[in-house]
């Protein structure tokens, strides 16, 4: 398991986000690390400049996710993995330390589904909402897509790579942030296409309040990427803030219990980032990689 921790701000803002633990994609890797590094550091700077300007946790996470669904090279929104139907299901959720949480799964007319779950959050009385339709997109103000926006041809290529049997279904696809704000407040979102080839309406972790996403105010915020049903299994995102809470553990040490007994015992990858009620910033996975970026100010640490 590889961990990396940054010391908690001086009372000032903490951000990290995640583009995915696991190996890269072949038809996406053409070009090296440059371009997903460059892709990391806008989104972050995407976030940063939320929280840099006085702004709320939950403003900067769906500004640095929806960079990401924005950028192909990543795992969520345009770019997404595809089922083996060759379609593009999108999930994604939000959740505040407060306690609100809103998510989507299997959306494809929402641009940024991180919004819609945002928008499910903030304008239902509903949590997670399944296959919403483009009506429900545009009562709420978002950009409305084709879903053949979310297609790109590297995708297409992985997906006949991993139907004739010539690569492994992709299980780590996912991006993700969470921060921590001025006020001290925390939040998380998550996004992911889910994993290539599944089947048509297999819904993972990331919409899953508790397994892929999870957030409370002085205990931390946590977004996850890897197996998503042992995601779900070991409702992986709740129980590091558990850990906090109810055993005292500090972030790491709860991140670092998590992960072995949940995953790595289990015969299964992945990884998390998470930041405390005090502003610490943790990024682990016990995959053979995991994109991040991590810091308490304007140049963070990333890792591709």
């Amino acid at each position: 398991m590889q961990i990396f921790e940054v010391a908690p701000p001086a009372g000032g803002p903490s951000l990290a986000l995640h583009g995915g633990a696991g190996g890269r994609v072949e038809e996406l890797a053409l070009e090296g690390d440059g371009p997903h590094a460059h892709g990391l550091l806008a989104a972050y700077q995407a976030g940063w400049r939320v929280l840099a300007a006085g702004g709320d946790a939950l403003d900067a996470v769906c500004a640095s996710v929806a960079a990401l669904e924005n950028d192909p090279l990543f795992n969520a929104g345009r770019g997404a993995a595809l089922t083996a139907t060759g379609q593009a299901e999108l999930d994604a959720s939000v959740m505040t330390g407060s306690g609100r949480a809103g998510a989507v799964a299997a959306a494809r007319y929402a641009r940024n589904p991180v919004l819609l779950a945002r928008a499910v959050m903030e304008h239902t009385e509903h949590v997670l909402i399944v296959g919403p339709g483009a009506e429900l997109v545009e009562r709420h103000g978002l950009e409305v897509v084709e879903p053949g926006y979310f297609i790109t041809e590297p995708r297409r290529q992985q997906l006949e790579r991993v139907l004739d049997g010539r690569a492994a279904a992709a299980r780590h696809g996912t991006v993700g942030a969470v921060a921590r704000d001025a006020a001290g407040r925390v939040a998380a979102a998550t996004s992911t296409g889910g994993m290539t080839g599944q089947a048509d309406g297999r819904v993972g972790d990331s919409p899953i309040v508790g397994a892929g996403v999870y957030a409370r105010d002085s205990v931390a915020a946590i977004s996850c990427t890897g197996h998503g049903e042992a995601f779900i299994r070991g409702v992986v995102a709740h129980d590091v803030a558990a850990r906090i809470r109810y055993a005292g553990a500090d972030l790491a040490e709860a991140i670092s219990g998590t992960v072995k007994e949940e995953l790595t015992e289990r015969g299964s990858t992945g990884g998390l980032i998470a930041v405390g009620g005090d502003g610490r910033v943790v990024v682990a996975h016990n995959s053979p990689a995991m994109f991040s970026a991590r810091g308490t100010g304007p140049e963070p640490a990333l890792t591709t």
